[in-house]
């Protein structure tokens, strides 16, 4: 046996259907399509659940439970993203909106324990994870709770009010 003596197994290397080239070739004219109708024409198709006019069964069925729309303005962030700042004062949310570790529109800032801290910091925030709590207090740090306010939370997305 000799290497161009091998083959690719019997029905292994299917060949393309091509479409398009003439009578001769069997899928000439409409193309393996058909004649007229919804499913020749190019964009055929219906979405997904349309059944023909009918009210679709999807739409039949009651609808469940809630969709719960998630808080704005709430953000948690790790020990980890913060150890990695290079800073000597406390670190506060302001601190962090400047260094871009958060986004502005944060209002409500978390500190989560997933991460190690070597250095001492004082942080600021509005809550923290008891983890966190133990690991910067083990690194020597403090951690200061900031009172967050209902009316600071309620004028961040109010609309201006007008003088008259």
């Amino acid at each position: 046996m000799k290497i161009e003596d091998l083959k690719p197994a019997r029905g292994s290397k299917k060949r393309r259907k091509i479409i398009g080239r003439g009578p001769g070739s069997g899928h000439g004219k409409t193309s393996t399509r058909g004649h007229k109708g919804q499913m020749s024409r190019t964009g055929k198709g219906r979405t997904p659940g349309f059944e023909g006019g009918q009210m679709p069964i999807i739409r039949k069925m009651p609808k469940r439970g809630f969709n719960k729309h998630p808080r704005k303005g709430v953000h948690a962030i790790n020990i980890r993203d913060i150890s990695g700042l290079k800073t000597q004062s406390s670190i506060t949310p302001e601190l962090l909106k400047e260094k871009a570790v958060i986004k502005k529109s944060v209002v409500f800032l978390k500190v989560l324990g997933d991460g190690e801290i070597k250095i001492p910091i004082n942080i600021k925030a509005h809550a923290f994870s008891q983890s966190a709590v133990k690991k910067i207090e083990a690194a020597g740090g403090k951690c200061e709770v900031v009172n967050l306010s209902n009316s600071k939370v309620k004028t961040q997305n109010a609309k201006p009010q007008l003088e008259t």
